[in-house]
């Protein structure tokens, strides 16, 4: 027997322990190299941990919910079991008939019969199939991604029960129930670090409004072309990004952080853009983000939402900061008051671009407008920069050709 052991990825010097989440295979089955075992919750992302090698899955050290911290035994896969790894798989149930005649059809080949490989395993799971009772193509009849790929769905499916039962119970709405289930690590370290920037951080807001015609019209212009050119589509985004670092450039406090009794100054501009996702808000960081173009800038936010959707930004994207943005204006905000993040000095609310009657030169006319909210801790800054800071972002983006030409 020869043993590789599985152990929880190394955590960031900021998170002392980690939740495990549900176990993807159970003790006794076949597992394959790099396949996903069990995710690893933490208060800022979720980490999949991946078989270290191929071979059967002897043990389980650590149940589901478990919490565990960096480098701690979670399980053990027996290396040399290779080719036994069906049988070694299944000796729980091996006494019931119904679900080991399938198994039982192809002898020969039935040492990993039913096994597949993780891109067979995906493929299957797409055309609603699994691999459960397949004999395939590969060694000791294990399903190859060849096979996934002409394989037909049967009219009755294997699995197509599973799901039936996998799903959660929907809260019921009649006869006053309620239902009790734990926060999320996630879900608890936001709360007790908003609850902590509302406590130890003099917040104050102010407010402004900005014509967002300018960017809409180049936006409009160009839109198009430059998707063709980046692939990537063209959002408001970018601009309040680069708005926001226009601002900081010439208000650097509003930039800076507060360590004790000192002032430090940032000469980066590292900001962190807001990500809602299913398990709570998330803020991934822009690195150096004067120094990117619209085009990266639409990018990596384009990233972050789909990989904050699948769970898989990493912990040192999250870590560090700035000065943050917050676009409650994708859901239909109209206007918030956002709260820093700490031990960040300053975030900028967006809210949605709506077309309203305003003043110009004396003529009541419909623009697209949009309401700005900077909240700032009034400790480090002061009404004047932080009023200052914010018309500097609405002047930016009412005038986007100077912002982008920086003059």
């Amino acid at each position: 027997m020869s043993i590789s052991e599985v152990v929880v990825p190394q955590l960031s010097e900021s998170v002392s322990e980690a939740t495990l989440l549900t176990w993807k295979k159970a003790a006794g089955s076949f597992v394959e190299a790099d396949e996903i075992l069990i995710e690893v919750e933490t208060d800022k992302v979720v980490l999949e941990v991946p078989a270290p090698a191929s071979g059967v899955l002897t043990e389980i050290v650590k149940g589901d919910g478990s919490l565990v911290a960096s480098g701690e035994l979670l399980a053990k896969i027996d290396t040399a079991a290779k080719a036994t790894a069906a049988p070694a798989a299944v000796p729980a149930v091996a006494t019931s008939t119904p679900v080991t005649a399938p198994v039982a059809a192809a002898p020969t080949s039935a040492g990993a019969a039913g096994v597949a490989s993780p891109a067979a395993n995906k493929i299957l799971a797409e055309k609603g199939m699994s691999a459960q009772g397949m004999s395939g193509s590969g060694r000791d009849g294990r399903v190859t991604k060849a096979d996934a790929l002409s394989a037909q769905p049967a009219p009755a499916a294997p699995m197509a029960a599973a799901p039936v039962t996998a799903q959660p119970m929907p809260v019921s709405l009649d006869g006053r129930a309620e239902q009790r289930v734990p926060m999320s690590r996630l879900r608890a370290r936001i709360a007790e670090r908003l609850l902590q920037s509302q406590q130890q951080n003099a917040i104050l807001t102010t407010f402004n409004e900005v014509n967002m015609q300018g960017i809409i019209e180049l936006r409009n212009r160009y839109k198009d072309k430059f998707e063709k050119e980046h692939g990537v589509k063209l959002g408001f985004m970018s601009f309040f990004v680069k708005a926001a670092i226009a601002a900081l450039k010439r208000y650097p406090l509003i930039n800076a952080s507060i360590d004790g009794k000192d002032i430090i100054y940032h000469g980066y501009f590292d900001i962190g853009i807001a990500v809602g996702s299913p398990r709570g808000l998330v803020v991934p960081i822009l690195r150096n983000a004067d120094q990117m173009t619209i085009a990266d800038i639409e990018k990596a936010i384009a990233d972050f939402g789909r990989r904050a959707a699948d769970g898989k930004l990493g912990i040192e994207e999250m870590t560090g900061g700035t000065f943050s943005i917050s676009n409650g204006g994708v859901f239909g905000s109209m206007l918030s008051t956002p709260i820093i993040n700490p031990p960040q000095a300053a975030i900028l609310g967006v809210h949605a671009t709506k077309d309203r009657a305003v003043v110009e030169n004396g003529q009541v006319v419909v623009r697209p407008m949009n309401y700005l909210a900077l909240s700032y801790d009034h400790r480090l800054i002061d009404g004047r920069e932080a009023v200052l800071g914010l018309v500097a972002m609405k002047e930016a983006l009412e005038d986007p050709q100077r912002m982008l030409l920086e003059i």
